[in-house]
């Protein structure tokens, strides 16, 4: 089975340019954690509930910062002829639970979580050796590290 078979692919975006207050609603309103960032369909970024609030909530920052100032731009990615299990290794070593799908071109596609490997893969103890590494503690050489310098 591959990521094209499970992925999610009506999918919610915003641009760097989007205040976080817009992501921040788009999360609300559609029960989700991680919203992709795109330029003309380009993955660019990730802006994910974690990242609102540690480098933006807790830096004292406007609700009108762009998106672009918090998202993660260290990608983890995975592409639609990708192996579930080659999905599940890459979320491991990097320590996260969506994974974003792009065609060759950057173009992002859709999206993959977990959840989504675990209801349509029957290979159920993958995935919950992967949600027990993926939740083990920080790692900040394996994710996007979040190194903001603080704003007084």
């Amino acid at each position: 089975m591959k990521l094209k078979d499970i992925m999610s692919t009506d999918l919610e975006y915003v641009s760097v340019d989007d205040s976080i207050f817009e992501a921040a609603c788009l999360m609300r309103d559609h029960n989700i954690g991680l919203i992709p960032v795109v330029d003309q369909k380009e993955l660019v970024g990730v802006v994910t509930d974690r990242d609102l609030v540690v480098r933006g909530i807790a830096e004292r920052r406007p609700n009108s910062l762009e998106v672009g100032k918090v998202m993660s731009s260290v990608l983890v990615k995975g592409f639609p002829d990708m192996s579930i299990e080659e999905a599940i290794n890459r979320m491991q070593d990097a320590q996260v639970r969506r994974l974003p799908v792009v065609d060759q071109a950057g173009h992002l596609v859709g999206i993959v979580s977990l959840g989504d490997i675990a209801l349509k893969n029957p290979e159920k103890q993958a995935v919950s050796q992967a949600l027990q590494e993926i939740s083990e503690t920080h790692n900040p050489n394996a994710s996007n590290d979040l190194q903001t310098p603080p704003v007084h």
